[in-house]
């Protein structure tokens, strides 16, 4: 899911005094080349494939009558898929566009027509063949433009560099612009004609460079949207990885609980009983011993109850249930081993699933500061926008947090890609590092 969705109190765009260098280096770069020469090769590659798609269509419908032409057809259909795989690789190759590929063709009964009716029901199959239709007449159009531009541009460039190919024994000083029967003639010749001619090749052969990029991001929409799979498809495969990271989150957080419990407060208790049994039995004996014991008891039964208490805020504050997100972030952040500023700015509160995967990724981030950032303060900014819920936690401390520091941050990732949620991470080697989450806003 690609989305983006502007931070606060932050510039996303950054600056952008890059724009113009950008501008003019575009007709000069490498991905300029690739796509032209992406846009070189459609022209005769898509010929063939329209050829082939007019031809197999029309001839299976002439031949449905005798039921030849359904098996025909979905030949024709399983072909174009073929050509498809093609497409993606010459995409991949010059466009540097990753595409899936489409589900694959998947018969509900073995035998021939079996298959045929899968592939007639496939709707992967039918967009290779939309493909392979609409791609002739813009790949022609593609062609002959970016071709025109990008060599007439080119040729006026660098007129100065071959003009001396007209030889001026033959009264042909240089390229003839206008001529006519009555032997009036215009060449570009002199000085100021030549370097006039150069000028306007290198504001065509800028504004063709964006012109081939142009055609060719009308390529990647038609690549990605008709040969590669669909939505649907697409979102039962997020679906299913989505219930597999919650299943083993919910798997994990079931083992904690059972380790804090028995590691923890049931090991304190274990320990409590044994004490209180040898103090009743030393209270006739020896009562100040006894009296020491109980009171030594008491101290872990205190302790137990925190433990008690700190697992029960783990899996669920009732802070977060009975106040809401404000008081259950400032909660934790008075926990936190820097000072931290806290402002959540919520007209209502969100969805109780949702609001307790906020809860726990600020906390589990403010865990990080305590624990690896070496940090002086932070600060923790809830909001809305566009319909997701906003997390930003910021910290002034030595940075190089990534994925692969083992602070936690993958599963957070994970936690969040199961709700359709997203985590930015900036932070640089020296700080200071800022944190964004991204939720799907439900009241």
């Amino acid at each position: 899911m690609a989305t983006e969705h502007q931070p606060k109190r932050q510039d996303r765009y950054g600056d952008r005094s890059h724009l113009i260098p950008s501008v003019l280096r575009a007709p000069f770069e490498v991905r300029t080349w690739r796509e032209f020469a992406y846009l070189m090769l459609s022209m005769p590659i898509s010929i063939v494939l329209f050829t082939f798609s007019v031809t197999a269509v029309s001839l299976s419908a002439g031949l449905l009558i005798t039921f030849v032409g359904i098996p025909l057809l979905a030949a024709a259909l399983a072909a174009c898929r073929g050509f498809g795989a093609l497409e993606r690789m010459r995409a991949r190759t010059f466009l540097h566009l990753e595409v899936e590929n489409p589900e694959p063709i998947r018969p509900r009964t073995s035998g021939l027509l079996g298959w045929v009716g899968a592939v007639l029901k496939s709707g992967p199959s039918w967009r290779h063949l939309l493909y392979t239709l609409l791609h002739f007449p813009w790949a022609v159009a593609a062609f002959m433009i970016t071709l025109t531009g990008w060599v007439t541009g080119w040729a006026m460039l660098l007129y100065p560099l071959w003009k001396w190919t007209f030889p001026a024994y033959l009264d042909q000083p240089g390229i003839q612009v206008y001529g006519n029967s009555h032997g009036d003639a215009f060449y570009l010749d002199t000085p100021f004609e030549i370097v006039g001619t150069s000028v306007a090749g290198l504001a065509t052969v800028l504004m063709a460079g964006w012109l081939i990029r142009g055609f060719a991001y009308v390529d990647r929409l038609m690549v990605s949207g008709l040969l590669g799979p669909s939505s649907l498809a697409t979102r039962v495969v997020e679906l299913e990885s989505d219930r597999g990271v919650v299943v083993d989150t919910a798997a994990a957080d079931l083992r904690r609980i059972e380790r804090d419990l028995h590691d923890g407060a049931q090991a304190r208790l274990v320990a409590l009983a044994m004490d209180l049994g040898l103090a009743k039995e030393k209270l006739l004996e020896d009562p100040d011993a006894a009296a020491a014991m109980v009171d030594e008891a008491h101290g872990e039964v205190k302790l137990a109850l925190r433990e008690l208490r700190d697992l029960a805020r783990g899996i669920h504050p009732a802070i977060l249930t009975d106040r809401g997100l404000n008081a259950a972030l400032s909660a934790v952040a008075s926990r936190c081993a820097v000072p931290v500023s806290v402002e959540v700015d919520l007209r209502e509160r969100p969805a109780a699933a949702i609001e307790g995967i906020a809860y726990f990724t600020v906390s589990e981030l403010l865990q990080n500061i305590s624990k690896h950032a070496r940090a002086t303060k932070a600060s923790v900014d809830v909001w809305v926008s566009d319909g997701r819920l906003m997390l930003q936690v910021i910290d002034d401390g030595k940075g190089g947090a990534n994925l692969a520091s083992g602070s936690g941050l993958a599963g957070l990732t994970e936690r969040l890609d199961a709700v359709d949620g997203i985590l930015a991470i900036d932070s640089p080697t020296g700080g200071p590092t800022t944190i964004t989450a991204e939720l799907p806003w439900r009241a």
